[in-house]
């Protein structure tokens, strides 16, 4: 009996993953069939079995075809995109792709077995959903999740449509939409609601945007799980709207104020009853509709402090949030962004942060190290006081476009830490950035720690990134990228920078060099980056068609144009101090003819427009006020980021086409024609009522109903050529 009991167990544990493993392959091989639809043919992907619970892969040829091995759809991905780099010379990226590969493709020699050091290897940032992904449809979400299957990713948060989630159970609590819209902030603004910082910005909401995303939070979800997946829904963490006060007169709430751009948001305390109660129905609700890989993102008073600093209440504290969530489900495990120990060292000192974490079992929770290469903030808690953790890049702050990074550390720190024998239980490593689809080499350095315990060594990895990016091996890309790693891709190790450099042409217009969120302070010498942009234009003749090299040459010529700026800036403001009426004029006029060049080289890639970016947002509306609502979040975010008084203005500023020279370039002609004025009346600039005026401007700028262009104009390589034979000579003077 016995017996025939263990064969039928068998059995059917023989059958459950016969099914898995079916459908893991069906999902990779459509994977394998969208990116190279001519080609997918040549590839055979067969299932093996995992290492100690860790993703494994193998590659090897038989006869005329490439055979792929994996335990997951993530596996065999990976294994895919492994081939695609290291034998076919390929790279895919989310600015530029090379997909040029022989018709016979290359064998593998010797077959080829890989097997991942970590166990998740995270993706995503709350912030990221709406600097990067806020009018994402299914088509480009579909692509994403391909990406993050080729680079090793198995462990994704996946928030989008989390608010409809929050519609029906606040309508379940007697709540009515009129209570509710003040609550639900605007399409662009969601991250910043679901951390619990603003309420009802941009809003109101309308319930078809909540029921649509909804509806592609199920596809999304479909196709992570199907490849192997684990996604990190949201917990409750006791943000609740504002008429909760009303509902519940008795509730304890307490009121607190992210910035004064904003109105108050309430958090109801974790002893109150309730808290628990709202928690477990939350995640039921959740768990009924989308399913549940028992991880769950809560994160308490995110840029908030809390009211006490005893570390008894912060123990409790965790405890009932974490009480809250393993309530609904017993397998529950709390994924803590750890940005509260980096962005506010003064509060979380060592015994706050014990008390925080310890108060939940170590195999309950899994923190994550935001901001890792900035500042390892493990090495300040003894690895998370024996809590698995993650190490993560978050490198972009707001979407920004410049050039930035610190290669060296991303391509050492990682394995290094690994190794560390005071780095705890460190069990993965992943991506957080705010934004996406810029800087794409430190993304791909990134990933290729997934599949090794060791640090990347830059002096083979760079040329074969080159190469795979461009096609071919050309000593002036080579040169070029060399230079790239030692300026704008050397950040030294300074906790506090908190990203790369802007251009003074996104600063509110002024007499001064920066502003708060236009930082023009390089980690480099403006002047040693001119050489790269001398060796890719050398490039040209022979990488001229790759799409990775334009979008590298657009890059680079639009940093150091982004740079020059900053000289022809001061120039101006010299004339001006000395009452040089002529000369200002002059300089005047040149740094308005940069902004003209600079979007006319914007406008040749469309990773430089502003016209998709409002177009897309206008399709999610289903009528005119709807359209207009979320044009105006489109355009609000990456400008004033609120209303005209708000102190965010310019975070999260881009330098693309359209912005440019509908945005930028306006301000800058305002602010020039005031000062001629006051030059010629000999009064003082009034500068207070020039940024009152011009803050009133660009409110009416956020709400005004334009099209820009959706498609490029003028060959990427031609211009940048153009640009560098006007500038580069007077670049060089300037920044001797």
């Amino acid at each position: 009996m016995k017996l025939k009991l263990y064969v039928l167990a068998a059995t059917a544990i023989l059958f459950s993953y016969s099914l898995h493993a079916q459908e893991f392959l069906i999902t990779s091989n459509e994977l394998i069939e969208r990116t190279m639809p001519k080609q997918h043919r040549s590839f055979i992907t067969e299932p093996i079995g995992h290492v100690k619970g860790k993703d494994v892969f193998e590659l090897e040829s038989r006869g005329d075809k490439i055979v792929l091995r994996g335990n997951n759809g993530v596996a065999l991905a990976s294994a895919f995109y492994y081939y695609l780099t290291e034998y076919a010379h390929c790279q895919i990226t989310w600015n530029g792709t090379n997909l040029k590969v022989p018709q016979n493709l290359p064998k593998v020699s010797e077959k080829i077995r890989k097997e991942t050091p970590y166990e998740y290897r995270y993706y995503l940032n709350y912030c990221t959903f709406n600097y990067s992904m806020s009018w994402w449809d299914w088509p480009r979400w579909e692509k994403e999740i391909d990406w993050m299957a080729l680079h090793g990713i198995n462990m994704p948060l996946a928030i989008t449509g989390e608010e409809y989630t929050w519609y029906l159970l606040y309508k379940e609590m007697g709540f009515s939409d009129d209570d509710l819209k003040g609550f639900f902030t605007g399409p662009a603004y969601f991250s910043w609601f679901w951390m619990g910082n603003i309420d009802g910005w941009g809003g109101p909401l309308p319930v078809e945007w909540m029921k649509s995303h909804f509806e592609l939070q199920k596809k999304i979800l479909a196709r992570e799980r199907a490849l192997g997946m684990k996604p990190v829904l949201p917990a409750f963490t006791g943000h609740v709207p504002a008429a909760f006060k009303k509902k519940f007169p008795n509730a304890k709430l307490k009121a607190t104020n992210w910035t004064n751009g904003f109105a108050d948001t309430y958090i109801l305390d974790s002893e109150d009853p309730m808290f628990a109660t709202i928690g477990k129905k939350f995640l039921k609700k959740q768990t009924a509709m989308l399913g549940t890989d028992h991880l769950y993102s809560a994160d308490t008073f995110n840029e908030n402090e809390p009211p006490s600093a005893e570390p008894e209440f912060l123990s409790k504290l965790s405890a009932r949030v974490y009480d809250g969530m393993s309530q609904a489900d017993p397998k529950a495990i709390w994924v803590m962004q750890g940005w509260l120990f980096y962005s506010d060292r003064k509060f979380w000192k060592e015994a706050q942060t014990e008390a925080l974490l310890k108060a939940v079992p170590n195999d309950k929770m899994i923190l994550l190290d935001l901001a890792t290469e900035i500042e390892p903030v493990w090495k300040r808690t003894e690895g998370f006081y024996g809590k698995p953790w993650i190490w993560n890049m978050l490198h972009n702050f707001g979407g920004n476009t410049n050039l930035f990074g610190r290669m060296d550390v991303v391509a050492t720190a990682p394995a290094e830490a690994l190794k560390d024998p005071k780095s705890g239980k460190m069990s993965g490593i992943g991506l957080t950035m705010e934004g996406i689809e810029q800087n794409p080499v430190l993304y791909e350095l990134m990933m290729e720690h997934v599949w090794q315990d060791k640090p990347v060594n830059l002096k083979t990895w760079l040329p074969k990134f080159v190469f795979n990016r461009y096609g071919h091996k050309n000593e002036h890309a080579f040169k070029s990228w060399e230079i790239l790693r030692k300026t704008v891709y050397n950040v030294p190790a300074n906790k506090y920078v908190r990203d790369g450099a802007e251009s003074i042409i996104q600063a509110r217009p002024t007499f001064d060099s920066l502003t708060r969120w236009a930082r023009t302070t390089l980690n480099y010498n403006e002047h040693d980056l001119l050489p790269a942009w001398d060796e890719l234009i050398k490039a040209a003749p022979v990488c001229k068609q790759s799409d990775g090299f334009q979008y590298d040459l657009v890059d680079v010529t639009r940093q150091v144009m982004a740079n020059y700026a900053l000289p022809v800036q001061r120039k101006l403001v010299e004339a001006y101090q000395k009452k040089d009426l002529k000369s200002f004029k002059a300089q005047s006029q040149r740094f308005i003819a940069l902004i003209d060049d600079l979007d006319k080289l914007l406008a040749t890639r469309k990773d430089f427009l502003l016209g998709p970016w409002v177009n897309d947002a206008r399709k999610w509306g289903t009528n005119p006020e709807e359209k207009a609502l979320y044009e105006m979040n489109a355009k609000d975010l990456i400008t004033l980021w609120g209303d005209a008084k708000n102190p965010l203005n310019e975070y999260a500023c881009r330098q693309w086409s359209g912005l440019l020279s509908d945005f930028y370039k306006p301000r800058w002609a305002l602010f020039f024609a005031r000062a001629e004025q006051s030059l010629i009346q000999k009064k003082k600039f009034n500068l207070s009522k020039f940024n009152d005026d011009v803050s009133e401007w660009e409110w009416k700028w956020v709400n005004k109903r334009k099209d820009y262009p959706l498609n490029t104009i003028g060959n990427p390589t031609e211009v940048a050529i153009s640009i560098h034979k006007k500038y580069r000579i007077l670049m060089g003077k300037a920044q001797q």
